[in-house]
């Protein structure tokens, strides 16, 4: 068809102009370092490491959240995957030979409602996974009846609509931190118990954080470094997920609590361009037996698109 054609028919069509979005997305990195609090972007690896692009099992929009743990020398990696057809989250799994290097392998729970956060543990022989479950008024605990593909979710631990639950175990209890409500950001709830299962009870200081944005979502696991419980949190105060600090938990009992913020806080902030340009949110740290820490991270980043051209109809007019 000619240029003269061509004009013609996009006239008798109406004129169109191109359309431009703005597409945000999460993805997921791999930083090191020689501790937890000061992690950077390693040279021998490109960032990020997983993207929506490397799930092959579901059409993706973003990937976040990851948490990792090592059995018998392979590193897994379970992470949150945002299902473009469902508009839910589900958990994804990738799986390394170095911590650095990952190859994503499929998703390996969903469930009729969103999830997300895939806080896995392992205690004694099994390994158990706290996800964000809070479509459904609850904090679920699952357990893997085979290891790392199938899960099963075996009880409720807490009612109630909970964001980021974090799990970790001092002094012979188990202690639960978790952010409600999540209108905000601002609120962290602290639970303790003396069994993994069941028989929470919210600490009487709870909530230890209330009205402040900047410190109260968690963003991690609780690790312990240099003898101390580090606690990691979301910055939400200008834009959720902003950056991540770390604070020292300095008095834990079922009676008392204190906390005080890291000398390195923030720990992880945006980049001034790419992959994490716009944002970070959680962080994981594993220590090598080498002494060294690999932690995986998540950033956000946005950039323009054109949509297809769509032509306007002619304008149709009535008869008369």
């Amino acid at each position: 068809m000619s240029k003269k054609l061509a004009d013609q028919k996009q006239s008798a069509l109406g004129a169109a102009s191109p359309v431009r979005s703005l597409r945000r997305s999460w993805s997921i990195g791999i930083y090191t370092g020689d501790s937890p609090l000061h992690l950077s972007s390693p040279p021998e690896i490109q960032n990020p490491v997983l993207t929506s692009r490397e799930v092959s099992d579901v059409r993706a929009s973003f990937v976040a959240d990851p948490f990792m743990v090592v059995e018998d020398g392979t590193w897994y990696m379970f992470l949150e995957v945002m299902n473009e057809e469902t508009e839910k989250g589900e958990i994804g799994l990738a799986v390394s030979r170095d911590g650095l290097r990952w190859e994503y392998r499929q998703i390996v729970l969903s469930e009729p409602f969103h999830l997300s956060y895939p806080h896995v543990f392992r205690w004694k022989d099994d390994y158990y996974m706290i996800p964000e479950t809070l479509a459904i008024d609850a904090v679920c605990l699952y357990r893997a009846t085979l290891f790392p593909t199938r899960w099963t979710r075996t009880g409720t631990l807490l009612p109630g609509r909970c964001a980021d639950t974090s799990i970790f175990r001092f002094e012979s209890k188990w202690w639960m931190f978790t952010c409600a409500p999540i209108q905000k950001s601002d609120t962290l709830r602290l639970y303790y118990s003396d069994r993994l299962g069941d028989g929470w009870h919210e600490h009487p200081l709870s909530p230890v954080v209330e009205g402040n944005a900047r410190i109260a979502r968690p963003g991690g696991r609780v690790i312990r470094y240099d003898g101390r419980l580090i606690r990691f949190a979301q910055d939400c105060y200008d834009s959720y997920g902003s950056q991540v600090r770390a604070f020292e938990i300095t008095d834990l009992t079922r009676t008392t609590y204190s906390e005080k913020e890291e000398a390195a806080s923030p720990v992880l902030r945006a980049a001034s361009d790419g992959w994490n340009s716009e944002g970070m949110h959680h962080v994981d740290p594993v220590l090598t037996s080498e002494g060294r820490w690999v932690a995986c991270v998540d950033g956000l980043t946005s950039w323009e698109v054109e949509e297809p051209l769509q032509p306007l109809r002619p304008e149709v007019r009535p008869c008369s």
